[in-house]
């Protein structure tokens, strides 16, 4: 039997991607210390995900109690299964900008040095592996803020014949513009595995989403904005927008999309590729439109207000361009609308959610 190691196991990403890889007769080893209450506190745990991990997949799923700072135990681990592990997602990070601006050694030691320890002991011990990494649209900075932008009636957006419209490609610059510390560790991250797909041949994929969204997003204020608006609403909460009129664009992916992505990088890798990958035009929104569509599928009203200011390195809009992806995988396409996205989380979260 193949193994499936995948870091961040308790998370949005890392869950859905152990429940996908069981289903497909793998065994899968978790790794996550559930650091994520230590960010966000206890409403962004990830712990009820685990508990429903273990009790779902039984057998077929081992969880490692694991830090990926820990350099030591991450290479025993390693090392125990060595060739066996044919697939490995790495999906552990610091998540938030905020987060990082307060405490940047940590962030930087958890989002580049732990991405450093997991691929070189995938190089090390399972060097035939897929190794998937989960970066970030921040790896951009926010250079985007300076394109013409349109301000319409609940977004901004960019003139229809602009280059970017459909989205942000990858040939989009790194240089010159804020990333904010989160973005910083990010890219670090990021380069780190394309080289090791370049100067090693580990067949690595660099996968760059913003918005990814599913029904176990442990939303908090910090993390998962279309979760936590409806978070917000449906526990009652008012609502405060920061920053560009409440009409700042991004887009959503939801996990089975992502997980579809994984299975098309695993059945024809290409090493050290950086692809963006996101929800697309099709799937994007601001957050004034996230707040209607909640409201129209709640029923609830949300009480908004709008702060001061923005939030340190913000953009005003983020819209993907899969383009490159869908050229080398063209069978590939987003299944789920942004609406289908928001009505899962409302239904998952119906009993827990409440006012």
């Amino acid at each position: 039997m193949s193994v499936a190691v995948v870091t961040g196991a308790a998370g949005l990403v890392g869950s859905a991607a152990a429940r996908h890889f069981a289903a497909r007769g793998m065994h899968v080893v978790g790794i996550d210390n559930c650091m994520r209450e230590t960010f966000f506190g206890a409403d962004g745990s990830v712990r009820p995900n685990l508990v429903k991990l273990e009790r779902d997949l039984g057998s077929a799923y081992t969880h490692c109690q694991v830090d990926v700072r820990d350099r030591g135990t991450l290479d025993r681990l390693f090392q125990r299964y060595g060739a066996e592990v044919t697939v490995v997602v790495h999906a552990a990070a610091q998540p938030s900008h905020n987060w990082a601006g307060e405490d940047p050694r940590t962030d930087f030691d958890i989002n580049a040095v732990g991405t450093l320890n997991v691929l070189d002991n995938a190089r090390l011990h399972c060097p035939e592996a897929v190794v998937i990494h989960c970066s970030s649209s921040t790896v951009y900075g926010d250079h985007v803020n300076a394109l013409p932008f349109v301000e319409r009636e609940s977004r901004w957006d960019l003139p229809p014949e602009h280059p970017y419209y459909e989205g942000t490609p990858e040939t989009a610059p790194i240089d010159h513009t804020k990333h904010t510390l989160f973005g910083v560790s990010k890219l670090s991250a990021d380069v780190l595995a394309q080289e090791f797909g370049r100067y090693y041949g580990l067949r690595t994929a660099v996968l760059r989403s913003g918005l990814v969204c599913g029904p176990e997003l442990a939303a908090t204020m910090q993390h998962g904005m279309p979760g936590f608006v409806l978070r917000s609403l449906m526990e009652g909460r008012p609502y405060v927008v920061k920053g560009f009129g409440g009409k700042q664009v991004r887009d959503a992916l939801h996990t089975s999309d992502l997980l579809a992505a994984f299975d098309a990088v695993i059945a024809d890798p290409r090493p050290g590729e950086a692809y963006n990958l996101g929800g697309s035009r099709a799937n994007s929104c601001s957050v004034l439109e996230v707040i209607a569509l909640a409201q129209d599928i709640t029923g609830l009203e949300m009480q908004v207000s709008f702060a001061q200011g923005q939030r340190e390195g913000d953009r005003r809009w983020w819209i993907t361009n899969n383009r490159k992806f869908m050229e080398h995988f063209p069978h590939w396409g987003i299944g789920t609308s942004l609406r289908q996205i928001l009505v899962e989380i409302h239904e998952a979260n119906a009993d827990r959610w409440t006012r």
